[in-house]
């Protein structure tokens, strides 16, 4: 497995959200590509990085702060929020990001999602964001009728690297996953699948590994945020932890 730590991006800065309100922001770093270093500097091996204010907009809108993310890295980077054009996933791609997140579009017009993953194998990942169940969209302000199930069955031939499920109740809550969520999910389908959302200690990434050896579903990788800037989850133990799982 492979332990990502998050940077969530908004107006420029590093900073996590409470259940996905915009206005509930804590600011942990004004320089994202210090913080990236840091990251890589603790033995991350990926990266995963949220443009919040593009996931509103429907457009990228922190690209400076990704191109400073990227320009301090070597290793990948997986990038979401606001990336709903083929001309935007080919420009990131371009850019250096080792693969997209496609979420809202997903919903939207799966049918470009599906063009994006023929174009370019191995780099595009579904952001799954569900709401008791219910997929959310437009940076989680709008609940739809689909379930993270159904969406996930839709994608199930499109040759998608990953799933990337988020529970938004649990994210930044510093409450556990929902992972009983997350592998019903990653049993229902072949494609991996990325723990997401309320990541919030060691023991919880200890429970991940246990609980996913007794199952079907393919479990890539986990990510944390919040819990790895309150110092709640050691970058470098985590790495570790799942890289023999």
């Amino acid at each position: 497995m492979i332990f990502f730590p998050a940077i969530d991006l908004k107006d420029g800065s590093c900073v996590r959200l409470l259940r996905g309100e915009m206005d509930q922001a804590t600011v942990f770093n004004d320089d994202p590509g210090a913080q990236a270093r840091a990251f890589q500097d603790q033995g991350c091996t990926w990266l995963h990085v949220v443009d919040l204010n593009g996931a509103f907009a429907g457009r990228p809108v922190n690209a400076a702060a990704v191109r400073a993310i990227l320009d301090a890295l070597s290793v990948p980077v997986q990038l979401g929020g606001g990336i709903r054009t083929l001309d935007s996933i080919e420009f990131w791609l371009d850019a250096g990001v080792r693969r997209v997140i496609l979420g809202t579009i997903a919903v939207r017009n799966p049918d470009l999602v599906k063009d994006a993953c023929r174009r370019f194998p191995g780099r595009v990942a579904l952001g799954i964001d569900a709401k008791d169940g219910q997929v959310a969209v437009e940076g989680w302000g709008e609940v739809s009728e689909m379930t993270a199930l159904e969406l996930a069955a839709r994608f199930e031939d499109a040759g998608a690297a990953a799933i990337i499920h988020t529970d938004i109740s649990r994210d930044g809550a510093m409450q556990g996953p929902n992972l009983d969520a997350t592998l019903e999910l990653a049993d229902a389908v072949d494609i991996p699948v990325i723990v997401s959302g309320g990541v919030s200690s060691m023991s919880d990434l200890e429970n991940i590994v246990a609980k996913s050896a007794n199952h079907n579903g393919t479990i890539e990788g986990v990510i944390s945020g919040r819990a790895v800037y309150d110092g709640h989850v050691d970058v470098a133990r985590a790495t570790a932890l799942l890289e023999v799982a």
